[in-house]
C-alpha cells in the first residue's frame, strides 16, 4: 500500500524539483565543482536546504525533501529564521531545528535577524528573511533552497499586486524558480501547484507537529486580512475555483511579462544614438509596454532603486516622450532625474 495521496503529492512535487536542480547542476559550468580531493576522498554530495518556519507548508516540504533527496544522491539540510517579532521566538526556532533533525536533515541551523521598518512590516520581514537564507546557503555551500509557498499563497500575491495597481510583472506572482545576482536559480517553490490543505493533510497523516504563526491570523497584516476575509468573500461571490484561476493567471502573466522583457532588451539598442542616448522619436514608435520597460531599466541603471520605482514614476517619464509640452525635470527615487533635451531622453543622477 502506497503513501497517503497528500504525502504522495508533496513527494512527487519535490522529486520533480530535485530532478530539475540536478539537471541544472549537470549543465553548469563547474561553479559548483568541489575543491581538489585526495586520492581516496570522495567529494560531498550536493546539498539542498529547506527554509522551514515550523508551519504546515514548510514542515510538509521538509519531510518530503528528507525522503526524496537521499534517493537522488543529494544531501538534505534545513534552516529556520528567527525574526524576533514574538516573545519566545528563539525557543520556537530551537524546536524547529530539533524537528528537522528528527526528520534526518543535516546540516540544520537557526539564524536570527533584525527586522527593519522600510516598506512596512511584512516587506521588512521578507527582506531580512531572504538575506538570512542567502547567507545560510553561501555558508553551507547549498546548491538550492526550497520554499513552501503554495497555490493559495500565489493567489494572495496576485490579488495584492492587483490591489496596488501594479503591472503585469506584479500579477505574475512568485516564480517557481528565482534568486538574486550570482544565484539566479537558488530558490525553488515545489508547491505552487498544490493547495495549502494538501500540505496540512500530509503533516497530519505523518503525525508531524506544526506551528501556526499567530501573524497569519492577525488582521493588522494585509495578507492575513486577504486570506481570511478577502478570498473567502470572492469565493462566496464567484464560486469555488478562484484560487486556481488566480494561480493560472499568475503563470499566464509571467509568460507574457517574460516575452515583453525579452522584446524590450532586444529593442533597447535600436532606440539609442551613437552616443548611447535614448532617442525620443524611436521610443515613441514602440508599443507602450515595451517602451516603459526600457525607461524603467534606464532609470534603474542610473541609480533608481527598483523597489522604490513605481508605475507612476515611469508614466511621468513616458509623458516626456508621448505628451511633450516642454516639461521640466522629472525627479525619480535615488536622486535620479529624467529630462528631454534636443529630442533625446537623458536619465541620470541629479
Amino acid at each position: 500500500m502506497g503513501p497517503h495521496p497528500a504525502v504522495a503529492a508533496i513527494r512527487l512535487a519535490v522529486r520533480r524539483v530535485l530532478h530539475d536542480i540536478l539537471n541544472d547542476l549537470h549543465v553548469s559550468d563547474g561553479r559548483h565543482a568541489p575543491a581538489e580531493q585526495g586520492p581516496h576522498e570522495r567529494p560531498p554530495s550536493p546539498l539542498v536546504l529547506v527554509a522551514c518556519s515550523g508551519g504546515a507548508d514548510s514542515m510538509a516540504l521538509a519531510s518530503a525533501l528528507a525522503f526524496e533527496a537521499p534517493k537522488l544522491g543529494l544531501r538534505a539540510g534545513g534552516v529556520t529564521v528567527d525574526h524576533g517579532l514574538q516573545p519566545g521566538s528563539d525557543l520556537r526556532a530551537e524546536e524547529v531545528v530539533l524537528r528537522l533533525r528528527e526528520l534526518g536533515l543535516d546540516p540544520v541551523e537557526s539564524t536570527a535577524v533584525t527586522v527593519g521598518r522600510e516598506g512596512g512590516p511584512e516587506a521588512a520581514a521578507r527582506d531580512a528573511r531572504y538575506a538570512a537564507l542567502d547567507a545560510a546557503a553561501e555558508r553551507q555551500g547549498a546548491i538550492a533552497v526550497l520554499l513552501g509557498h503554495t497555490r493559495d499563497d500565489q493567489a494572495e500575491t496576485v490579488l495584492l499586486g492587483l490591489a496596488r495597481g501594479s503591472g503585469i510583472r506584479s500579477l505574475s506572482g512568485m516564480a517557481a524558480v528565482s534568486g538574486g545576482p550570482g544565484a539566479a536559480r537558488r530558490y525553488r517553490r515545489p508547491f505552487l501547484g498544490l493547495d495549502r490543505q494538501t500540505a496540512r493533510k500530509a503533516c497530519m497523516v505523518q503525525s508531524l507537529p506544526v506551528w501556526d504563526d499567530p501573524h497569519n491570523t492577525d488582521p493588522a497584516y494585509t495578507r492575513s486580512r486577504l486570506r481570511h476575509e478577502g478570498l473567502p468573500a470572492l469565493e462566496k461571490a464567484l464560486g469555488k475555483g478562484v484560487v486556481e484561476a488566480l494561480a493560472r493567471t499568475a503563470q499566464l502573466s509571467r509568460d507574457d511579462a517574460d516575452a515583453l522583457d525579452t522584446w524590450a532588451r532586444q529593442a533597447e539598442a535600436s532606440v539609442r544614438d551613437a552616443a548611447g542616448l535614448l532617442e525620443c522619436a524611436k521610443l515613441y514608435a514602440l508599443p507602450p509596454a515595451v517602451r516603459r520597460r526600457i525607461l524603467r531599466q534606464a532609470a534603474i541603471e542610473a541609480g533608481a532603486p527598483a523597489g522604490s520605482l513605481f508605475a507612476r514614476h515611469i508614466e511621468e517619464v513616458d509623458r516626456l516622450i508621448t505628451g511633450w509640452r516642454g516639461q521640466g525635470v522629472i525627479n525619480l527615487p535615488g536622486k535620479v532625474v529624467a529630462q528631454r533635451q534636443g529630442g533625446r531622453l537623458v536619465i541620470r543622477q541629479g
